[in-house]
């Protein structure tokens, strides 16, 4: 289950009035917002904020076209955002008055809608800053953090009070739920109108001011907006406690393959048959110079058929290099240079962060298809199987099978908790971690029959496939 979609679904639900039944009792939004204005124009009298210089009948629409949105129920209205809201309101307290600091990064992501401070004085912060108060709303207007749905309701500052990033627009609402509208910020719907016209380099553009001032947004009655936010978050905290349970399951599955890996690769997920041919004598006849160990006291367990060998008995291990940057006739082909992040693909690693061209090829460490691809340095531990034939830089080992293993069985071995624990016994202790070709092809490993060794792959994917079926389906 996509639970960021179902939130979505909710949000959208609730801004086209489909999510609690209307009142016919309720004070119409006609009302409602003939008051706004009268509480508008007595703050504008009194000096508290200044009267816009551009009403909603003025919007400057060759600069910005709104969709329709939808038609309102009945008792609601679509009005400006300026009508309902003060854009950018000024704080005026005393330098020593203490209040709360946000820079972005403190304003969190998605729909929680919360936020953390710093506590500073006012005079260190009045300046070159927004400012706000609690009950006011902040929405990011750089890109990535407005579609990330950076917005949030100011709470708990010291004094009520606050400034931060010049990032944020801020909302000071006029006898409205800004619950609501929060809400309503983190639409697709408003995300959409938000990101029509983007301005501005591609990572920092900024968003047209005209949907914090002369987009229009509905306004239902003030008791429908109180009883929507109420069903909004009965309906998320249902959708929280399914995301902990996903979490938890997710976590399970986990667990669940790692044990079927450990049971795998000590003999105990598919029966052995006393016909399959011993791996002893599999390596004999493929790598005579292999040090075979079928039972001693450290091994006890070893099932029978089985041996312990070296990786490098099974598998070349090839370091990988990257071709210099400096000539760039070696760039920009169609020959796969795979990178540890490439290898987050783990089982159908087939694409590469860069491809050569047939000179970067030539001066590179060729690596077949269906070879194992272990990073060494850095993130350790990462596997990919490698699809297609290329080549890796040199914070990978990849081991290239012999006729000893099945390359699949030997992806789902250093895939396995054994092997990786292995592989961190051997690393560097330096800075960086680091496991050198040498010590990587020193790893002990158990051994099946061939014969059981593609039982053993054909049980693993079937289990797997079933575990991957119960998630996509959550």
């Amino acid at each position: 289950m996509d639970t960021k979609k179902l939130r979505q679904k909710i949000l959208d639900l609730a801004i086209h009035g489909k999510l609690v039944p209307q009142d016919p009792n309720d004070e119409p939004a006609s009302v409602l917002l003939e008051r706004i204005r009268a509480e508008k124009e007595r703050l504008i009298s009194e000096g508290k904020i200044k009267r816009s210089r551009k009403s909603a009948k003025t919007t400057d629409t060759h600069h910005y076209e709104q969709d329709v949105l939808f038609e309102v129920p009945a008792g609601w209205k679509l009005i400006a955002l300026e009508e309902i809201f003060i854009l950018n309101p000024k704080n005026e307290v005393d330098d020593e008055t203490l209040a709360g600091f946000i820079p972005m990064a403190l304003v969190d992501d998605g729909f929680c809608g919360s936020h953390s401070f710093e506590q500073e004085l006012w005079k260190n912060i009045k300046k070159g800053f927004s400012h706000f108060q609690n009950g006011d709303i902040g929405i990011a207007k750089i890109s990535p953090c407005f579609e990330n749905m950076k917005s949030v309701i100011f709470n708990n500052l010291p004094n009520g009070l606050g400034a931060g990033t010049t990032e944020l627009t801020i909302l000071r609402g006029i006898l409205i739920d800004v619950k609501f509208y929060l809400y309503l910020f983190k639409t697709s719907w408003y995300i959409n109108q938000g990101t029509k016209y983007f301005k501005g380099v591609v990572g920092q553009q900024r968003v047209n001011k005209a949907i914090f001032t002369t987009l229009e947004v509905p306004l239902p009655p003030l008791a429908e907006q109180r009883r929507i936010v109420a069903e909004i978050e009965r309906w998320f905290t249902l959708v929280d406690t399914i995301e902990r349970g996903k979490e938890n399951l997710e976590t399970s599955i986990k667990q669940a393959k790692s044990k079927i890996l450990d049971l795998a690769i000590h003999g105990k997920l598919v029966p052995q048959d006393p016909n399959d041919e011993p791996a002893s004598e599999l390596l004999k006849r493929i790598n005579p110079k292999a040090q075979i160990t079928c039972d001693n006291g450290h091994y006890a367990q070893l099932p029978k058929g089985w041996s312990i060998c070296e990786l490098m008995d099974v598998a070349k291990i090839v370091t990988g290099s990257t071709p210099s940057k400096s000539n760039l006739s070696y760039y920009g082909g169609n020959f796969p240079l795979y990178r540890p992040s490439d290898l987050d693909a783990g089982r159908h690693t087939n694409t590469a962060s860069e491809y050569l061209t047939t000179k970067g090829r030539d001066v590179s460490r060729i690596i077949p298809p269906n070879s194992i691809a272990v990073c060494c340095i850095g993130s350790i531990g990462k596997v990919g199987y490698i699809e297609q034939e290329g080549t890796t830089n040199q914070q990978i080992n990849t081991a290239i099978p012999s006729l000893a293993i099945f390359p699949d069985y030997l992806y789902h071995l250093c895939t396995s908790t054994y092997f990786q624990n292995s592989l961190m016994e051997k690393s560097s202790a330096v800075t960086i971690s680091i496991v050198n070709k040498s010590k990587m092809e020193h790893i002990k490993i158990p051994l099946p029959p061939k014969e059981e060794q593609a039982r053993i792959v054909v049980a693993i994917d079937n289990l797997f496939n079933a575990l991957d079926a119960v998630k996509e389906n959550l």
